[in-house]
């Protein structure tokens, strides 16, 4: 059966439109966007200059929350993106596109339309789409600025989750705010969630009220999707409380320090002595940014890992391309045997590219090409003054350090050159900070 064609977008009557500050608005806002305005005020910076990110697919919870964007945005001269991602996978997606720019221009925002190209696998299609829509999205978002990313998830979509979770689906929990699932295209990108204590009915009636019209993708209404199956029960469900903050688990994450080479380290008494879920997301959280993994590791390895570190024994072991060290302290780092299995892949980066080597280093090329290895094997031929300074960190961490090669020089390692046209950033405190929740809010620059 062919795709039915969108909605055409209305435009609102002129009454509708004002001016601010130079800035064409929608004004009033819509009811159920003052909502999602206390979630706004809380998560954002009204003075940075940074655009605000929307996913946008044109479907009425996205249009919510690019109405309530806009409106909050127009009050601090902020600029509002919205990105469309068009997946390919629908006859009338390239109408939806075209509906979905003509919707953001209306109400103020750029418009940014990506596309999920290529073929497409013959199974775990949503999964991969998911996965494309977010790594274009993080990717384009990087390259204008953006710093939080505003997704319309409803109170409805927590409880489908919720319900897809029971019924054994792996699922992970909507938050409010967290870092984007994508590594290491998400990098410094932060969703927000403003509509998550919002019935989607709710939403619905507010934007007909209005004469809005929206997108209804027909895979919504696929009931060979678990979601889609669960969707008339979450409608007809209470609706769940909000996740509460992750207080516990932000205030773990402050005690562990983070070493120059990306190891992660937490006094093991102070484990103990803390709630057992905040300490397994901490683990899971330091072994994937240690170990450079795209996603944290199953929950059974996690489970039985935080036993062992809640346990008396002193210990040595491996999750998620982390080496994990216990005595009287926790420590974390990267584990210089993944090497064997494939990881700490060598990196080729042209004359000044910037690129992130073994999802821990993102790493500027100076004025010649070089390949970005790990240390071990090399330390050896580092200048006198590297091979010093490699002496004062730990050793379990030395051999997963990077080493940048170049044509017919001496090896380099960055974290210790004193050449300023490298330039090395070490991503793991960063990441390690933003999954335990201890970045709440936008950052000021």
């Amino acid at each position: 059966m062919p795709s039915p064609e969108p909605n055409p977008v209305r435009h609102p009557e002129p009454r509708a439109f004002a001016r601010v500050e130079g800035r064409t608005a929608v004004a009033p806002p819509p009811p159920s966007a003052f909502a999602a305005f206390d979630v706004l005020d809380r998560r954002l910076t009204p003075e940075s200059p940074a655009p605000v990110g929307v996913a946008f697919s044109g479907g009425g919870d996205s249009l919510m929350a690019l109405k309530a964007v806009t409106a909050w945005a127009a009050r601090h001269n902020r600029p509002v993106i919205a990105f469309h991602v068009d997946h390919r996978l629908q006859a009338a997606s390239g109408a939806w596109a075209e509906s979905a720019r003509q919707a953001a221009e209306r109400l103020s925002a750029a418009y940014v339309g990506l596309s999920w190209d290529g073929p497409k696998p013959d199974t775990g299609l949503p999964a991969a789409a998911r996965a494309a829509r977010h790594r274009l999205i993080a990717d384009a978002a990087r390259a204008a600025g953006v710093r939080v990313l505003v997704i319309g998830h409803t109170a409805d979509d927590r409880i489908e989750a919720d319900l897809m979770r029971a019924a054994g689906h792996r699922m992970g929990e909507l938050r409010e705010w967290s870092p984007s699932p994508v590594w290491p295209e998400g990098r410094g990108l932060f969703h927000l969630r403003p509509l998550l204590a919002v019935r989607r009915a709710a939403i619905r009636q507010a934007l007909a009220a209005e004469g809005e019209t929206w997108i209804d993708d027909p895979v919504n209404q696929d009931l060979r999707s678990p979601r889609a199956r669960a969707r008339p029960d979450a409608a007809l469900a209470e609706q769940s409380c909000p996740q509460a903050q992750e207080t516990e688990l932000s205030r773990l994450a402050i005690l562990a320090s983070v070493g120059v080479g990306g190891d992660i380290r937490i006094d093991r008494e102070r484990l103990r002595s803390a709630p057992r879920a905040a300490v397994r997301a901490l683990i899971g959280a330091a072994t994937t940014c240690v170990g450079g993994a795209a996603s944290p590791a199953r929950s059974g390895r996690l489970e039985a890992l935080t036993d062992r570190v809640l346990g008396p024994a002193p210990f040595a072991g491996v999750l998620s391309g982390a080496k994990v060290l216990a005595a009287e302290e926790i420590v974390f780092v990267r584990d210089a045997g993944e090497a064997a299995r494939g990881g700490l892949k060598p990196l080729q980066l042209a004359t000044g590219e910037t690129g992130v080597w073994d999802g821990r280093f993102e790493i500027r090329a100076g004025p010649d090409p070089v390949t970005v290895a790990r240390l071990a094997g090399h330390a050896a031929a580092l200048p006198p003054a590297q091979r010093a300074a490699l002496k004062a960190l730990p050793a379990p961490v030395r051999p997963g350090l990077p080493v940048m090669i170049g044509s017919g020089g001496a090896p380099a390692c960055p974290i210790l050159a004193e050449d300023r046209s490298i330039a090395v950033n070490l991503l793991v405190a960063g990441r390690f900070h933003a999954a335990c929740g201890v970045i709440s809010k936008e950052p000021a620059t």
